[in-house]
């Protein structure tokens, strides 16, 4: 569902294009782009102004339901069928609020155009809500695919109600700030502060400078009214004792006043000189105003320059930085292949080394079986050889002595015949 088929009417104009008068002297003010970059950003500007359009539309349901006869040539079927509908579920919903007793609601708010100050205790209000929200959706759905009937429906905008038209200028505004917002960057915004920090420092300054002058403008100015108004007291005064004194000098009357007159005439072109020399240095310090205002403006062109120049640095050494990892990224993908080769061989490599030292703990295993079994063998051979020998020297050892008895025997019997004899 896109927006694509009717162009919102509260597109605002981009804040990143201002005026050319003034464009020149606040360039620093303005967004570094002039058009979103990101799809985040894309997207949330997309939502907020889909949702512009959706109230511009819904605004205006409550006048097509009452002037039927007027659109339902251009609504269509499906269109009128869905605002009878949507019709019938506010007449239900309006009858529930307006009777809460009838339908067991408990009314506890303090205004009955509210939903939240209702308890629903059985479900009815809750399903009628939704199924008012569900026929307002489908409402929209069925306007998507109708660009006349979105036409027709934003023609009668002046019928709306003054709140929602507030209510949307309210939202174009913030859609306006949102989109500012999005296309300044941190760096922007640091540097934008930065300016009019020291722009208000300089206009504070300037102004606590003319404040000071008109200050000391105002004091003159009252230095000479308290003495004009002193010397008009003194002529005053004059005047009465002159009066009084008229009888005796009319030539000393008309002296002093004129005398008087003259100094009054005097101290009036002395403050007036002092007006006009203060006006001057005033004057003067505007100038030097006006002057310094045009240096930091065109220090801030030099700035902007070298910062376009640093960005395209910057920009060629990310180019540059991602063509090496590219380079390194392709190395690292033929390592990792020549790994992942080298990896399956060690694996057969281990398997068959497993098969085979399995075979070799069994030729180890039966090798020391046979040896344990010839070692005992051998230890068996040697006991019988012992025993044998054993048995044969102690049968020669009984042989000799058998014999050696024999002899014996035979000497004895040969000595008693000897004897006998």
């Amino acid at each position: 569902m896109t927006m694509e088929l009717v162009s919102p009417s509260y597109e605002l104009v981009d804040s990143s294009r201002p005026k050319k008068a003034i464009r020149a002297p606040l360039r620093v003010l303005d967004p570094g782009r002039s058009k979103l970059s990101t799809v985040e950003t894309k997207r949330i500007i997309s939502v907020l102004d889909e949702t512009i359009f959706k109230i511009e539309l819904v605004s205006v349901f409550s006048y097509v339901i009452e002037n039927f006869d007027e659109f339902s040539a251009i609504l269509g079927p499906d269109l009128t069928g869905a605002f009878r509908e949507h019709h019938r579920l506010s007449t239900i919903l309006e009858f529930m609020l307006s009777h809460p007793e009838d339908e067991n609601i408990l009314y506890i708010g303090s205004g009955k155009g509210t939903f939240f100050g209702l308890v629903d205790t059985d479900g009815h209000l809750t399903m009628h809500i939704q199924g008012l929200k569900s026929s307002v959706r489908n409402i929209l759905r069925l306007l998507y695919t109708n660009t006349v009937a979105c036409q027709a429906l934003r023609e009668v905008a002046y019928t709306r109600d003054p709140s929602v038209h507030k209510f949307i200028n309210c939202l174009s505004k913030q859609r306006g700030f949102l989109f500012e917002q999005l296309l300044t960057t941190p760096l922007e915004e640091k540097e934008k502060c930065r300016f009019l920090h020291e722009v208000f420092q300089r206009d504070k300054k300037n102004t606590e400078t003319a404040a000071g002058l008109e200050d000391e403008l105002t004091a003159a100015v009252q230095n000479r009214d308290d003495e004009i108004a002193k010397k008009n007291a003194v002529i005053k005064e004059l005047k009465t004792h002159l009066h009084n004194l008229a009888k005796f000098s009319e030539s000393q009357i008309q002296r002093t006043r004129t005398e008087a007159e003259k100094q009054h005439k005097t101290e009036v072109r002395t403050s007036q000189a002092k007006c006009a020399k203060l006006q001057q240095e005033l004057q003067q310090l505007r100038a030097q105003f006006n002057a310094l205002v045009a240096e930091d403006r065109e220090t801030e062109l030099n700035l902007r320059k070298k910062k376009y120049k640093v960005e395209m640095e910057i920009e060629n050494w990310v180019q540059k930085y991602d063509m090496e990892m590219i380079e390194k990224q392709e190395e690292i993908d033929e390592i990792d292949e020549f790994y992942v080769v080298e990896k399956q061989d060690l694996a057969q490599l281990r398997e068959k080394y497993t098969r085979l030292d399995e075979e070799y703990c069994q030729i180890v295993e039966e090798r020391r079986v046979k040896q344990e079994q010839k070692d005992k063998a051998e230890k068996e051979l040697a006991i019988l050889a012992r025993a044998a020998t054993l048995i044969q020297a102690v049968w020669k050892g009984y042989l000799v002595r058998s014999l050696l008895r024999s002899k014996r025997k035979k000497k004895g019997k040969g000595k008693k015949s000897t004897g006998r004899r």
